[in-house]
């Protein structure tokens, strides 16, 4: 009998080298399954085996044990085998860089040494607690609709995102500047709209610029503003966007673009916090919180003295890195039909949904240009449609089913196919359970035992 309750506690995994430290952990953890591992191979090797759902970090680990290279690196294997990880590093007094760029690279929270168990405690129950909220909320998100939206705006039901939708909403409320990395399209902006809305400046001003998308000669007056009279066609003062964000938040999309001189003219207000227009001799105190976007890899362009690093730093001090649309599980789907119904109402009402085969299509098509490619696939497609349902043909897509997968163990790979399979037959039958069943080929109640053992919803 005590084997059996055993196997029903959760799983925590303590990754720690000190072999007095380990068995304290152990013991004061009892009502967990705990894991012990001394070093990174250990850990991956129990990730794989166990797959416990959370994870307190040493940083220092050999052989490295008076740094925290092989700390960082054995929590970067974690995240990519097992994304939904909740991963607590320990952070030595005074580390404070360690603990931001832990947090930023997808830790969920961070203990100091030495360690006060009760404290820890505290934080690995409410990493658990979390843990089993986040996958109930992921289970309902991957047979809802257009009811799945993180901050705000932002709709989806893939565990990815809403990983990063949790690290946004723990900074928001911090004056830190967030630099977010991701490929064009994948929905920078409203992430950034939604850390603005979380945080306690959602009353003032959101303010985005596209540094891209303005000429390097006007770029100075839109940031910083002018004087009337500065430069020819001056002919009043004008507020520029870090003014205008007075109090609130200050957008700088495709930030890499910002021409090298005036790198230096915000690096000088992001460390002084005044400005001055363009023409003006007077300082002018601003409290503008900076979020800030690029597609960019910014530490080539740093080697290559095209980005200042001590402006990096400044913009950086939380990174969160956006997952591509094709990272994203279940959310093509999902979007799709989001758009598909925005689409119809505003362009095509006879429009009323997504054939099987256009969905297949756009489960096996591989999204280079992420969200905003999928939106204009589906805006084309409700145009081109002839009937009541969008076609493959509408989309005009060819498929691609080659998707190299890189999965915890053998046994993730057999539920991940089981898994995108369900999901693709339910899509199909609009959540009919009974003819989703017939599609997959087995019978109506074994497809219900697979949904309660993968924990999917089925639609009501």
């Amino acid at each position: 009998m005590l084997d059996k309750n055993q196997k029903t506690k959760e799983k925590l995994l303590i990754v720690e080298d000190d072999p007095g430290l380990q068995k304290q952990l152990k013991w004061a953890y009892e009502d967990f399954e705990v894991f012990i591992a001394g070093d990174r191979n250990s850990a991956i090797e129990l990730l794989r085996a166990e797959e416990p759902d959370v994870v307190t970090l040493d940083l220092g680990l050999p052989p490295d044990p008076d740094g925290t290279t092989e700390g960082f690196a054995t929590m970067d294997a974690i995240l990519s085998l097992k994304p939904d990880t909740k991963v607590i590093v320990a952070s030595g007094h005074g580390e404070k860089s360690s603990a931001l760029r832990a947090i930023s690279g997808g830790a969920w929270d961070f203990y100091q040494k030495p360690v006060d168990i009760d404290e820890l405690g505290l934080i690995v129950r409410r990493a658990f607690h979390v843990q089993k909220l986040e996958k109930e909320n992921a289970f309902l998100a991957t047979m809802g609709g257009e009811g799945d939206r993180v901050l705000g705006q932002v709709i989806t039901g893939a565990p990815e995102m809403l990983k990063v939708a949790q690290m946004i909403e723990r900074v928001a409320n911090t004056n830190a500047s967030v630099m977010l990395l991701g490929a064009s399209g994948t929905g920078k902006e409203l992430l950034a709209k939604g850390l603005h809305d979380a945080s306690d400046r959602r009353d003032q001003a959101f303010v985005p610029i596209n540094c891209a998308a303005i000429p390097e000669n006007l770029l100075e007056s839109e940031l910083f503003g002018h004087e009337k009279g500065a430069f020819t066609g001056a002919v009043k003062t004008t507020e520029g966007k870090i003014e205008q964000a007075n109090g609130g938040t200050l957008f700088l999309d495709e930030v890499g673009d910002i021409p090298l001189p005036l790198q230096v003219k915000l690096l000088r207000f992001i460390q002084e916090r005044v400005i001055e227009r363009i023409g003006g001799r007077k300082q002018i105190a601003v409290d503008t919180r900076i979020v800030c976007a690029t597609h960019q890899n910014l530490d080539q362009m740093i080697s290559t003295n095209e980005f200042r690093e001590d402006l990096y730093y400044r913009l950086a001090e939380i990174v969160i890195k956006i997952p591509a649309l094709a990272e994203r599980s279940g959310d093509v789907s999902l979007l799709a039909r989001h758009f598909q119904k925005k689409f119809s109402k505003e362009i095509n009402p006879a429009v009323k949904g997504l054939s099987p085969e256009a969905l297949s299509a756009l489960s096996a098509w591989n999204w280079p240009g992420n969200v905003r490619e999928l939106e204009n696939r589906i805006k084309r497609a409700v145009i081109m449609a002839d009937g009541k349902l969008v076609s493959a043909n509408d989309l005009d897509l060819e498929t691609d089913t080659d998707s190299p997968l890189d999965l915890l163990n053998l046994k993730a790979a057999r539920e991940a196919a089981d898994r995108s399979a369900i999901l693709r037959a339910i899509s199909q039958t609009d959540g009919n359970i009974s003819n989703a069943a017939k599609l997959l080929g087995i019978s109506r109640p074994t497809l219900y035992d697979l949904l309660k053992q993968y924990q999917l919803q089925q639609a009501s």
